[in-house]
């Protein structure tokens, strides 16, 4: 089958790039010849580069950090030029999209209103779609709360998808509440595929800690410091300025911050796919829940059995330094091959 793949593939963003590899990845070794649709925008570029370089507002970027962010970008156009793609064509005015038997929505906040520059646009509802089916694929409406409901428009273009499955329980019940159907829940594609993203860790001289996200409370920072000075290893942080850890790997493309977590002792984390990175490497995690992320983060935790792993409020003491410390427990494992084959069966039938 000659397959679509529609999802954000051009964000400056680890757990973007990975999903869409992945999932890409993951339908052609099921024998099918899929591509990801290469959606062009101008504003979007010039949103998601903005944003590339200054990635922790409203905290500025300090100048010395442009040369680091600039370096890193330059790395996900490398990676870039390795995914399959479709001929580009206009994200708001795709009358040059070519013809495909099925095209796949999905992952990530694709149908995220709320999002800064891709929210509501309708090619993620199926508008304009040059396809015989569509269906999609561990979707997410991200931080748009289920209890604000969906408009008319927008559940009237999802009634025209074939097949549904989303990633998370807030996306469920959106679907359930408009479209009065109960539609599969999916894993991440990271995890759905994970030898996609599984690479040689990154050569460290000593053991690291690895901090993945931005804008934490200031009480998580000082026990992850706390972790890290009590093992006496590193804190390394990826990706992102942070000025609690010993070191700051700004300048990692996609490929070296797949390693940097391959080789890390442990995560701490804010970010979703830092959460699905852990369990993809069987690292042990704390990640702490933000407003933007809240739904992806605790229905993650809750669909693998790693409730405990999510912190909402001031840790106790230690705690986030135990956690660091101790092996994930075995029923995570097991949830998350329960989930695969689910995924798996979701996948045959929409795809048959």
């Amino acid at each position: 089958m000659r397959i679509g793949v529609l999802t954000f593939h051009r964000c400056i963003n680890y757990g973007s790039y990975w999903q869409a590899r992945a999932l890409v990845e993951g339908l052609n070794a099921r024998g099918h010849q899929a591509v990801l649709l290469d959606h062009q925008s101008s504003e979007v570029t010039w949103r998601e580069w903005r944003c590339a370089f200054q990635p922790t507002l409203p905290h500025p970027t300090p100048r010395t950090d442009f040369a680091r962010y600039a370096a890193k970008a330059r790395r996900f156009l490398e990676a870039f030029k390795l995914l399959p793609e479709s001929k580009p064509f206009a994200l708001d005015n795709p009358h040059e999209l070519e013809r495909f038997d099925t095209v796949v929505v999905g992952s990530d906040e694709v149908w995220n209103l709320k999002h800064p520059w891709y929210g509501g646009r309708p090619l993620f509802f199926g508008e304009g779609l040059n396809a015989e089916r569509v269906v999609s694929y561990a979707a997410s409406f991200g931080s748009h709360d289920s209890g604000e409901g969906l408009h008319a428009l927008y559940a009237e273009r999802l009634r025209g998808f074939h097949a549904i499955s989303v990633r998370d329980e807030n996306s469920r019940r959106h679907v359930q509440q408009a479209l009065q159907f109960d539609p599969a829940l999916v894993l991440d594609p990271v995890l759905q595929f994970p030898d996609v993203s599984k690479v040689d860790a990154a050569a460290s001289a000593e053991p690291y800690l690895l901090l993945y996200g931005h804008g934490f409370p200031a009480w998580y920072l000082r026990e992850v410091r706390a972790a890290a000075d009590a093992r006496r290893i590193k804190l390394v942080s990826v990706g992102y300025r942070n000025p609690a850890a010993d070191e700051q790997w700004l300048s990692a493309g996609p490929i070296e911050f797949a390693r940097a977590v391959a080789g890390a002792s442990g995560m701490a984390t804010n970010f979703f796919h830092g959460c699905v990175f852990a369990l993809l490497t069987g690292k042990p995690f704390a990640a702490v829940s933000m407003p933007y992320r809240f739904h992806k983060l605790r229905d993650l935790a809750a669909a693998v059995g790693a409730d405990r792993h999510l912190l909402w409020e001031p840790a106790r003491t230690g705690q986030i330094g135990d956690l660091l410390a101790a092996p994930l427990d075995p029923t995570i494992g097991r949830n998350i091959a329960a989930l695969r084959l689910r995924s798996n069966a979701y996948l045959d039938a929409a795809l048959a």
